[in-house]
This record gives structure tokens, C-alpha cells and sequence, in this order.
């Protein structure tokens, strides 16, 4: 058993996929529309083979408040990890991305949290 799909609920659709190629350098994988949404999927260049990122919508009030809620309370909704924080960090602060402070060191990783324009938190870390 492998895990192929992480998914990451995302307020609009069009706007993820163009902060996540645009912005953060992923590629698109899959888009498919499916009524009145789409399967759209994403990949790091950097990351493992075969492993695609759900840019899935919020499409139904559990999933909004769920998101809200956790945007709201400062958790990130997911991690990314970095073989070097502080380049990536400024890398994507040149492209305009907004981070909650800078890279601070706890121990085993080193992180910071962005926002993703989507309604999102996400933790970027480097294991130390």
C-alpha cells in the first residue's frame, strides 16, 4: 500500500492551481472537470515520484468551516518540507508569498508558516 493523494481543501479552485505552478514551481498533474468542480492535482518537482497534491474545493460547509477553522487558529493545514529554509524563504518572498514570521528552530526542524492565498497555513520545514 502506498499513499498516492494528499488533499489540501482550497477556497477557489483556478486561484490554488495558479499560486501552486505559478508561485511555489509545482506542476499540474490532473484536471478533470467533474460537475461543477474539478479533480486538479498537483506535483513537486522535488518531491516524490507518483505523489500528487488534491487541490480539493470547498465545496460543502463541513469542509469551509473546517478550513476557516483551522486558518483561524493559526494551524497549518499542511507541511512542506525544505532542504534549505532560509533560500527557500527568500525565493518565495521575491514571488510575493506572505510567511508568519521567519524560520525559527525547534530542535529536530526548523519551520515557518506561509499563506497560500487559498485559505491555507502551511508549515515549510527543514529537518535539522
Amino acid at each position: 500500500m502506498q499513499v498516492k493523494f494528499a488533499s489540501l481543501i482550497v477556497v477557489n479552485q483556478a486561484e490554488a492551481l495558479r499560486f501552486y505552478t505559478e508561485v511555489l514551481g509545482f506542476i499540474k498533474q490532473s484536471d478533470i472537470p467533474m460537475g461543477d468542480f474539478r479533480w486538479l492535482t498537483v506535483t513537486s518537482p522535488e518531491g516524490l515520484p507518483g505523489v500528487e497534491l488534491v487541490l480539493e474545493p470547498a465545496g460543502f460547509p463541513a469542509a469551509a468551516a473546517f478550513q476557516k477553522a483551522l486558518y483561524e487558529s493559526g494551524r497549518p493545514a499542511t507541511a512542506m518540507v525544505s532542504r534549505d529554509i532560509r533560500a527557500e524563504v527568500q525565493r518565495l518572498k521575491a514571488r510575493g508569498v506572505q510567511f508568519r514570521g521567519e524560520p525559527q528552530s525547534f530542535g529536530a526542524v526548523t519551520s515557518v508558516l506561509f499563506d497560500d492565498t487559498c485559505g491555507n497555513l502551511i508549515n515549510l520545514v527543514q529537518p535539522a
